[in-house]
């Protein structure tokens, strides 16, 4: 992995005009005006530099083709947590940011080249790093959630739940033990959770192979628990709820993808479906996720600093 230095001013938040991106070292960023960071959503320095190690190198850079980058990489990453972050429309796109067609290119490119996918992985390798637990998980919650569908969202990709009522999309999540994202997919909000789990518990186990017991709700059990058994070597382990119990209730290993739900749902963009397609609403709830570890990694980092070398 290519790995570049920087010098972080001490005891200041925010980075000065200038950058140590990629796109300013070898691309053609470099006669572009630099920004000050203003935003809740923008990185932090400390956030910049444990991100910058970890993107993924350019495709130009790596001898693959493509034009070098016009625009500076950590503008651009503001620029799509902006966007996640405050829900705004793409051309609402405030005027420090680079233009909105340069951005929603960027975007566009990680999503289809799956450099926020790996983006994501790596971040959440890191945390569990930081957190002593193995990269490679080995057990995991799966739930879904139907979300409302803006008026974008094609009739061929929406679809009605009629056990929560909502005409809209379905977002069917698979988390670690710690809530972070493992596999997400976006379908019709009419598509059940036991037809769904045959897509994304068999891409879960491809690749993730130490993955052995899942945890779920009622709407898995049945013969996807003993489909899971015989052809993935999967343990569905479906927590019911109590029949004798009304109202709340917090009910063990679901609430961590509950939890995982909350989270997303902190991001103005995804309290509603406004893509158009599904891919876009994944790519979506991964850059939230990704703005979530960051801050968590970069919010350790400070309270353990790293020890003195000594002479």
């Amino acid at each position: 992995m290519l790995k570049c230095c920087v010098v972080v001013a001490d005891g200041s938040s925010w980075s000065t005009p200038g950058c140590d991106c990629l796109a300013h070292r070898f691309g053609n960023a470099a006669d572009r005006p630099g920004r000050r960071p203003r935003y809740d959503s923008d990185m932090s320095d400390a956030e910049w530099t444990l991100v910058r190690d970890l993107l993924p190198v350019p495709g130009w850079l790596a001898g693959w083709g493509g034009r070098p980058e016009g625009y500076c990489q950590r503008q651009m990453i503001d620029a799509v947590r902006y966007l996640v972050d405050n829900g705004i429309k793409w051309r609402a796109m405030p005027a420090d940011f680079p233009p909105w067609p340069r951005v929603y290119a960027f975007f566009a490119r990680w999503r289809d080249a799956g450099l926020v996918a790996e983006l994501h992985d790596r971040l959440r390798g890191a945390v569990c790093e930081a957190e002593s637990r193995e990269k490679e998980a080995s057990a995991a919650v799966v739930d879904s959630q139907s979300v409302k569908a803006d008026a974008t969202v094609s009739f061929a990709s929406r679809g009605y739940d009629a056990g929560k009522k909502i005409n809209g999309r379905k977002r069917h999540l698979l988390t670690d033990t710690l809530g972070l994202l493992l596999d997400v997919l976006v379908t019709p909000a009419s598509t059940t959770d036991r037809d769904t789990a045959r897509i994304l518990l068999p891409a879960a186990k491809k690749h993730f192979r130490r993955l052995s017991r899942i945890w779920a709700d009622g709407g898995y059990r049945g013969h996807l628990q003993d489909w899971a058994a015989q052809h993935l070597g999967l343990v569905l382990d479906v927590v019911r709820r109590s029949d004798d119990v009304s109202g709340f209730e917090v009910l063990p290993r679901r609430w961590v993808v509950e939890r995982s739900f909350a989270w997303f749902l902190r991001s103005r963009r995804l309290v509603r479906d406004y893509e158009r397609h599904t891919d876009t609403s994944e790519a979506v709830i991964r850059w939230s996720m990704t703005t979530l570890m960051s801050r968590r990694l970069a919010a350790r980092h400070q309270q353990c600093p790293a020890p003195a070398r000594t002479a």
